[in-house]
């Protein structure tokens, strides 16, 4: 067997040694340095909770300007059970389109936790073509005031007829199209029948889209917000109030008021600072020069999952939403703490039966 020895000099032993010592110095004080700058990053993201005060005035304020989501929404009264089977087999009915693959569902997505979209820039159609605009979220959409991002839709029954027949969107030729279609599918003659006794012919493009809004009007989408504006004060955390009073104190509350944050009214996008838009949005409707870039202000529940924002799609966090809108609609450049802060209330308005694999998997598209 062979040995093998090194005969080192002792100085170079001891240069050797220091040369280890400076190397675990420097590697410990680096770490110890972004340790302390991730701590100081995480610090950055909060704000100093509420005093009691402040948070009884919040609750004052958010009363009058965010009241809770009703459990029903306006015009279900009437809508009967057989009814409202009927809209939801038809949203999800992949034959109400020209090439027997689309449905109501497949850009408004509510199936096992969906958020009401399908989190694409702009829907593809049945033909492949995409659209114009970002798709909003159908849930909670009978809170809106008018549909569609430029108002052409003045309710959800009008709203429903748009995109089957639209040659973009869904394809179908016209009212009559549809309905010969339907016809020859036997299972919906007994529907129809059923969800209309009273209408000699029930199986008519008209009683499609009251169908299918009758069952939009089932999508209701609370959030632990209503919980707390309800009486739980457990329901938001310290951080959430602070975002909720950040949100009302940077200005954002001069569009998004009401039950649904938003869907309340028309505003001009770039109202104080241009936003970039080759989109002239509710002019293309009214040919009104003092409707140029104005849109239906989109209502914030389940904003935190329904990107990408704007009427384009060109935004893909929620930071970088409220970072814009503040300084196009608002003319404030908010502090990142109050970006953060208002992202963390955000996100409070999600509907908890949005699950976690949902978000999840919308995540990964990011």
């Amino acid at each position: 067997m062979f040995s093998c020895r090194w005969n080192v000099p002792l100085s170079l032993k001891n240069r050797f040694m220091k040369s280890v010592f400076l190397t675990l110095l420097v590697s410990s004080l680096l770490i110890g340095c972004s340790k302390t700058e991730q701590q100081a990053a995480d610090k950055a993201d909060v704000m100093p909770p509420l005093t009691e005060a402040e948070q009884v005035e919040l609750f004052d304020q958010a009363s009058a300007l965010f009241p809770a989501l009703p459990s029903a929404m306006p015009g279900s009264e009437g809508d009967s059970p057989e009814l409202i089977a009927l809209g939801r087999d038809l949203y999800h009915e992949v034959r109400l389109s020209v090439n027997d693959k689309q449905s109501c569902n497949t850009c408004h997505n509510v199936d096992n936790g969906g958020a009401g979209v399908d989190n694409e820039t702009t829907s593809p159609g049945a033909l492949g073509k995409r659209g114009a605009r970002n798709t909003p979220s159908s849930l909670n959409a009978g809170f809106h005031f008018v549909q569609f991002w430029d108002g052409r839709a003045e309710d959800l029954e009008a709203q429903a007829k748009g995109p089957v027949v639209n040659p973009i969107e869904m394809g179908m030729e016209g009212p009559k199209a549809v309905e010969a279609k339907l016809s020859g599918i036997e299972s919906y003659k007994a529907q129809f029948a059923s969800a209309f006794p009273n209408n000699k012919r029930a199986l008519s493009f008209n009683n499609v889209a009251k169908a299918i809004a009758a069952f939009e009007r089932t999508l209701v989408s609370p959030s632990r917000y209503d919980k707390w504006i309800s009486g739980d004060k457990t329901a938001l955390n310290a951080q959430e109030q602070r975002g909720l009073h950040t949100f009302i104190n940077a200005g954002c509350i001069a569009c998004h008021t009401g039950t649904a944050f938003g869907g309340g009214m028309y505003q001009k996008l770039g109202l104080v600072n241009p936003y970039p838009s080759s989109d002239a949005g509710r002019f293309a409707v009214t040919k009104d020069p003092a409707d140029s870039l104005m849109f239906k202000v989109p209502s914030l529940r389940n904003v935190a999952v329904t990107w990408p924002y704007f009427h384009d799609g060109s935004v893909r966090t929620l930071k970088e939403a409220v970072r814009l809108m503040s300084w196009h609609q608002v003319g404030k450049k908010l502090t990142d703490n109050e970006v953060a802060s208002i992202e963390i209330f955000l996100k409070s308005l999600t509907n908890e039966k949005i699950t976690a694999t949902h978000t999840k998997t919308i995540a990964s598209k990011m």
